[in-house]
């Protein structure tokens, strides 16, 4: 019966009004997160969020502000992990990044919540929830327009096509190409295929070039009875 004798009616309350805030305004951001069909819906991030507040709470009641921040601190290296885990990857795409960083914002308010900041936990929720949804119409904007080769920091490939026959010496052509007009070369892959024939990827220094340079490299390229076809692509850096 000790938790009788240990039981304040105004700490209950305080704990009652700091989950309670967890809990609506994790809601709230979990809604917005459920109506896009995000990885991280409503209900993780309002477990997320009333749990940070549940944490801080305890820590609250046992050790007062010290005891609040040493529960903080773990909380937020605890939901890193939490987050890493709706973060996928596949080649060069990468998703789950936002919803990873809601989650982690949702841990904040939870924590806010917890460490009687309810005024500070409904301006961070307002900010979250204005960073996914206000902030689309400027990132979709950002995302149609074509990529400047001249001022995107990018991987630039020059690939060629031929035989595994003829490998060696079309390696050494490719090299010697892309050296010659000054682009030095950081990698050259070698990708075998089942028709017989394989494709080498050079990858060049840097993180700009001339695509009329590299059009021309590329002509030189397919006019030699080495190569089978060739081009270059551009893919900007993770």
């Amino acid at each position: 019966m000790a938790f009788l004798n240990s039981f304040q009616f105004n700490d209950f309350l305080d704990s009652l009004v700091s989950l309670v805030a967890a809990f609506v305004l994790g809601t709230m951001i979990g809604a917005e997160r459920q109506y896009r069909q995000r990885g991280g819906g409503l209900r993780t991030h309002v477990l997320v969020a009333v749990g940070a507040a549940t944490f801080v709470d305890i820590g609250m009641h046992l050790n007062g502000r010290a005891g609040a921040t040493q529960i903080i601190a773990y909380v937020v290296s605890g939901v890193g992990f939490l987050g890493a885990g709706v973060i996928m990857k596949q080649g060069s795409n990468v998703w789950g990044l936002n919803t990873a960083a809601t989650l982690w914002c949702s841990a904040a308010v939870g924590a806010c919540a917890g460490a009687d900041l309810a005024f500070e936990a409904i301006m961070l929720t307002a900010f979250v929830l204005a960073g996914n949804t206000l902030l689309r119409p400027l990132v979709n904007a950002i995302n149609r327009r074509p990529i400047d080769q001249g001022t995107t920091e990018a991987i630039y490939e020059v690939r060629i096509t031929t035989t595994l026959d003829h490998l060696d010496e079309s390696r050494d052509l490719l090299r010697e190409q892309l050296e010659s007009a000054s682009y030095p070369v950081q990698d050259i892959e070698v990708i075998e295929r089942e028709q017989g024939d394989a494709e080498l990827v050079a990858t060049l220094l840097g993180t700009a070039a001339d695509p009329q340079e590299l059009d021309d490299i590329v002509s030189r390229l397919e006019r030699s009875p080495l190569v089978d076809k060739a081009g270059w692509s551009l893919r900007t850096i993770e």
